[in-house]
C-alpha cells in the first residue's frame, strides 16, 4: 500500500496536499493520539463505571447502587467544569474535525493491495480505513444526541445531565429499537477502539520512534492490549446499561439530586424540603 501522493511532474504546480503533506500528515497522527485518543480511555472508563461501580464503587445509597452512584458522580462533575464548552471545542471538536477531514483526504490517496498481496499490513490498512468512516459517522451522531439533543426520530438517547444513566438506558432496553441500539453501539465503541489501537501503532511508526521489526512487533503487543481492554470496557457499558433497572437507577439519581439540593441549601442558607 502506500498513501504518499503522487510525484508531480516538473513545471507544473503542487497542491497544498503535495507542499505541506509531511506537516499535516504528522498532525493527523498526532491528532488521533492526543488529545482524541486519551480522551477516549477516561470517557469510556467513565461508562463502563455501570458495571464496576457496583463492585468497587462507594455509594451511600444501599447495596448495587455503586453503578449508578459512580457513572452518575463522574457525569456531573464532568458538567460542572468551568467553560466546558470551550474545552469541548478546543480539546475534542476541532482536534476531531481536523483528524476526520484528513483521515478522509487520506484514505482517498492511499491505495491497498489487499485482494493481491493478503499481507497482514495491508489488512490492517483496510480495517484503519473502513473503521475510521464507521468511527466518523458514529461519533457524530453520538455527541450530536448528547449535545445538541438530536434524537434522529427517537432513535438516539434523550440523554439528561440528572438522571444520565436511566435515561441512557432507556434506550438501549426499547424492545426493537433498543436490540438495534446495542448493536449500533457495538459496532461504533469497537470501530473506534480498534480505530486508535491500530492508529496508536502506526503514529510510532511515523514519528519515527520504532523503526526496526522487534520495536515494532513490541509495541504492537501493547498497543494490542490497550485495544482489548478499551474493547472490554465498551462492551461492558453497553452491557451495563441494556440490563440496568430503570426505576432503581431513578430512585438513586433523585436522592442524588435531593442530596445536591440539600448541600445547595445549607451553603446560602435556605431552606430545604427532604426528600420522600
Amino acid at each position: 500500500m502506500t498513501t504518499a501522493p503522487t510525484a508531480v511532474p516538473a513545471g507544473s504546480s503542487e497542491s497544498f496536499l503535495d507542499r505541506h503533506y509531511f506537516l499535516l500528515r504528522r498532525l493527523h497522527s498526532l491528532s488521533g493520539v492526543v488529545p482524541i485518543g486519551v480522551f477516549l480511555i477516561p470517557h469510556l472508563t467513565t461508562n463502563s463505571s455501570i458495571v464496576w461501580g457496583s463492585q468497587l464503587g462507594h455509594s451511600p445509597y444501599g447495596p448495587g447502587s455503586g453503578g449508578v452512584y459512580t457513572f452518575q458522580h463522574e457525569v456531573d462533575f464532568i458538567h460542572s467544569l468551568p467553560a466546558l464548552v470551550l474545552i469541548e471545542v478546543g480539546l475534542i471538536w476541532l482536534p476531531l474535525l481536523y483528524h476526520a477531514a484528513m483521515g478522509v483526504v487520506f484514505a482517498r490517496t492511499g491505495r491497498t493491495n489487499v485482494s493481491a498481496y493478503r499481507y497482514g499490513g495491508n489488512w490492517r490498512y483496510a480495517l484503519q480505513r473502513a473503521t475510521g468512516y464507521i468511527a466518523l459517522v458514529f461519533i457524530f451522531l453520538h455527541l450530536s444526541s448528547l449535545r445538541w439533543g438530536w434524537t434522529y426520530g427517537g432513535w438516539f438517547p434523550t440523554f439528561e445531565v440528572d438522571a444520565a444513566a436511566s435515561s441512557t438506558a432507556e434506550h438501549f432496553q426499547a424492545g426493537r429499537m433498543g436490540v438495534a441500539m446495542a448493536a449500533l453501539y457495538l459496532v461504533g465503541v469497537l470501530s473506534v477502539v480498534y480505530h486508535f489501537a491500530n492508529g496508536l501503532w502506526t503514529a510510532a511508526i511515523t514519528w519515527g520512534l520504532t523503526v526496526t521489526r522487534p520495536a515494532q512487533e513490541r509495541w504492537g503487543r501493547v498497543c494490542a492490549a490497550i485495544g482489548v481492554a478499551l474493547a472490554a470496557m465498551g462492551v461492558a457499558a453497553i452491557w451495563g446499561f441494556s440490563t440496568l433497572n430503570i426505576e432503581k437507577a431513578k430512585i438513586i439519581e433523585a436522592q442524588m439530586q435531593a442530596g445536591v439540593k440539600a448541600s445547595e441549601g445549607l451553603m446560602t442558607g435556605d431552606a430545604v424540603v427532604p426528600a420522600e
